[in-house]
């Protein structure tokens, strides 16, 4: 497990199956390995939420509070989804830091799932395959907090 103290706190959401639990592990540094998040899970950086959460409309008003518990807000989609969750323009709506987070890269189509989260309002676009660990130092970096000189 690598360290993970003094960095900013990311709630991931996305649809059921788009890796949202296999970026957390990878984020963390544990071993891959599949489990289905059934509530949301609070690590110490991390907020992963469960796919019902944004698949359902009634659930999706619970996100809009969990926002608030992170310092930036990540929409997830993984290359290989057929449709995108999230309505065009729709980062407006939080009031956090909103980027996109394209997994399974080695899947279809990362460009697609890209406009797609740009369309959304993703203004910083990342791409991971969380199982090799490709791009996941990136969105590290990210949450680090920034040296004000």
């Amino acid at each position: 497990m690598r360290d993970n103290q003094n960095l900013k706190r990311l709630l991931l959401i996305g649809r059921s199956g788009c890796g949202k639990t296999t970026l957390t592990q990878a984020l963390r540094g544990e071993k891959i390995h599949y489990l289905k998040t059934q509530g949301m899970a609070f690590n110490d950086f991390l907020i992963d939420s469960p796919g019902e959460y944004a698949e359902n409309h009634d659930l999706g008003a619970a996100l809009a509070l969990y926002s608030y518990e992170a310092d930036v807000v990540a929409l997830l989609i993984a290359a290989n989804d057929d449709y995108s969750l999230f309505p065009p323009n729709i980062t407006c709506l939080v009031n956090r830091e909103v980027i996109g987070i394209v997994t399974k890269i080695d899947k279809a189509n990362p460009d697609r799932a890209e406009r797609w989260l740009r369309l959304s309002g993703c203004k910083r676009v990342f791409f991971v395959n969380s199982k090799t660990g490709e791009g996941v130092s990136n969105i590290i970096g990210h949450l680090k907090p920034q040296k004000i000189n």
